[in-house]
């Protein structure tokens, strides 16, 4: 069952939270849009298929929608939350400087992007449209067009069938809190493969090292916490496994250039 509400709306663009509670492993029907999407998780994972390609979209990996497509879904997991966010031919090409076709569809979610998405739901709740939240808007397409756009041959060219369902495993079970997903050694024993063979290839199919990206997922949790009212950063620190305070602070000013301070005030709605 999908249900969805609508966050932002003006004639060239559309911003809806969508939840979707389905539960199948099988592709659905074939459904074909007509407008440019740009589509990220909250919560929750689901398999896209589109031009015979699966990618698994998750709160680290976002996808663009082009109008004509031919795209299907799964949801071997369960339901899942996003955010859709729909724009005309117009206000896309706009963005994207006039090109036609994308080097790729799937756009990694770093935490610098994460926030991004963050701050536009939090500005969508003070009912600024037409400036403050087409302003936020306007920074997360830059950002996720720069990568579609530009396609670095490390994230982009497609690796082995193997590789990438290596990948995804390491990715749901860091995502899952698994615990090897503690260390790399163990999560590489999990998956029955040499952490080399692991680290190699994670880095070839999502173009960050398997640390970051492990460092990416526990930043989002921690977001989140903010988010909902966390005030205990130690306590915070040592529930993600981070060695202390001052490590999570680190971390987080590195991945995003500001303190778990800082953060709140920029998740928090902006007055119009």
């Amino acid at each position: 069952m999908l249900s969805a509400t609508t966050l932002a709306t003006r004639p060239d663009f559309s911003i809806l939270a969508v939840t979707c509670q389905d539960n199948h492993a099988t592709w659905s029907e074939t459904e074909v849009r007509d407008d440019y999407r740009v589509v990220l998780v909250r919560r929750g994972r689901f398999r896209r298929r589109a031009a015979g390609a699966p990618a698994d979209i998750d709160p680290t990996m976002a996808y663009v929608g082009v109008p004509g497509e031919e795209e299907q879904f799964a949801h071997p997991s369960g339901g899942d939350m996003c955010t859709s966010i729909s724009l005309t031919p117009a206000l896309w090409h706009g963005t994207a400087g006039g090109v036609m076709r994308l080097a790729r569809q799937s756009v990694y979610v770093d935490a610098r992007l994460d926030l991004t998405h963050r701050r536009l739901l939090a500005t969508a709740r003070t009912g600024d449209i037409d400036y403050a939240v087409t302003e936020e808007l306007l920074g997360l397409l830059a950002t996720a067009v720069s990568q579609i756009i530009s396609a670095p041959t490390h994230f982009g060219a497609r690796a082995p069938r193997g590789e990438a369902a290596l990948v995804a495993a390491a990715r749901q079970a860091m995502s899952d809190d698994h615990p090897a997903s503690g260390g790399l050694l163990p999560l590489a024993e999990l998956l029955g493969v040499s952490p080399y063979s692991l680290s190699r290839s994670f880095t070839r199919e999502m173009g960050v090292s398997v640390t970051r990206y492990r460092n990416r997922v526990r930043i989002g949790q921690a977001l989140d916490r903010l988010e909902g009212g966390e005030g205990s950063l130690s306590a915070l620190a040592a529930d993600l496994g981070f060695a202390d305070q001052a490590h999570l602070c680190r971390t987080m000013r590195q991945h995003l250039g500001h303190t778990p301070t800082a953060l709140r005030r920029l998740l928090a709605p902006r007055s119009p």
